[in-house]
């Protein structure tokens, strides 16, 4: 068996796709086992995928004894890789401290954390200029892998969640937005304006926020078609929550991640990022679309436009699921 310590304390979007990438890594090189050294908030959803068999949890307010606790624990296992896929000077000393044969950063390492390396893992043809999940796929040939996603992210069951009460009284499953993002360029202010329009629409789905910080709505919609769960969504029920939604909406965020690996329709929403090398990957999936604002800002970015995007988008996947008969569909 050959034990292998994936370095990411943060932040949610990079973990998701460090998660998909060790799917990838499990699926083609079952023998393998993995470890991760993971952020206490973001602990949960690390320990809840199936592709990991054991997380470090890193207690960043602890400070320097904390870290020395940490490593300590870390050091009672000889592993015979660990991959930094973050790239700064914390994890790469965290790599430094670790009991491994073979200690592998990235090429494009920052804050002089390459100076823990025994070996960098190369930028994929395009350089830096490639997607984030390209970049971290160039860890998978030290393993003798293909540098491909293979393999469907999968989260252990949630003991007694129930969240049937999201679907409509008619059944269907709901509109997920998340209207929050922790940085303020990232943030669009027209989920309200697109919640009523997809209220209005007919379709007769409920639209659900969620996000961990609470976000008000005065004067919603009725709870029949609305339900706030913003403040009171937990890092444990995420992937739960996303699965059972028909759509995802949401800013450039660790949910739309979330959502595109867990292979749910999904529309994120894109100001200064560009979403070639940040949007939901893999770009050409039938399930993963963007709508980016005008010269990236998202105060120029109205929601009849977001709309109007997603309308289009629904109609076209429900024409194309429908069967045709005459076809032998």
């Amino acid at each position: 068996m050959t034990q292998l310590l994936i370095i990411k304390p943060s932040s949610l979007g990079d973990i998701v796709h460090g998660l998909q990438v060790a799917t990838s890594l499990k699926t083609q090189k079952p023998d393998l086992r993995i470890s991760w050294i993971v952020r206490d908030i973001f602990a949960p959803m690390v320990r809840a995928c199936e592709a990991i068999d054991r997380i470090y949890v890193f207690r960043r307010n602890d400070g320097p004894m904390g870290f020395m606790r940490l490593m300590r624990q870390v050091r009672e296992t000889e592993f015979d890789y660990v991959f930094d896929f973050q790239g700064l000077f914390r994890t790469g000393l965290m790599t430094w401290r670790t009991r491994a044969k073979n200690k592998i950063g990235r090429s494009d390492a920052r804050e002089c954390s390459g100076l823990f390396y025994q070996r960098k893992v190369p930028l994929p043809p395009d350089g830096r200029q490639s997607h984030a999940m390209d970049i971290l796929l160039q860890f998978c040939p030290v393993l003798d892998a293909k540098p491909v996603l293979q393999g469907a992210v999968e989260f252990r069951p949630v003991d007694g969640l129930n969240l049937s009460f999201l679907e409509s009284r008619s059944g269907a499953r709901p509109v997920v937005m998340f209207p929050d993002s922790r940085r303020a360029e990232k943030k669009w202010h027209g989920f309200r304006e697109l919640t009523e329009s997809i209220v209005r629409d007919g379709s007769g789905r409920k639209v659900v926020w969620a996000g961990n910080a609470y976000v008000d709505y005065k004067d919603a919609p009725p709870d029949t078609m609305f339900l706030n769960l913003t403040g009171n969504t937990s890092l444990v029920s995420l992937p739960t929550l996303i699965k059972r939604a028909s759509w995802v909406i949401c800013n450039d965020s660790g949910p739309l991640h979330l959502a595109a690996a867990l292979g749910v329709s999904n529309l994120g929403i894109f100001g200064p990022t560009d979403p070639r090398l940040f949007g939901p990957y893999p770009l050409n999936s039938p399930t993963n679309h963007v709508v980016q604002a005008p010269v990236g800002n998202l105060s120029l970015l109205t929601a009849k436009d977001v709309y109007a995007r997603f309308q289009q988008l629904d109609g076209n996947r429900e024409r194309t699921a429908a069967p045709f008969p005459h076809r032998g569909f």
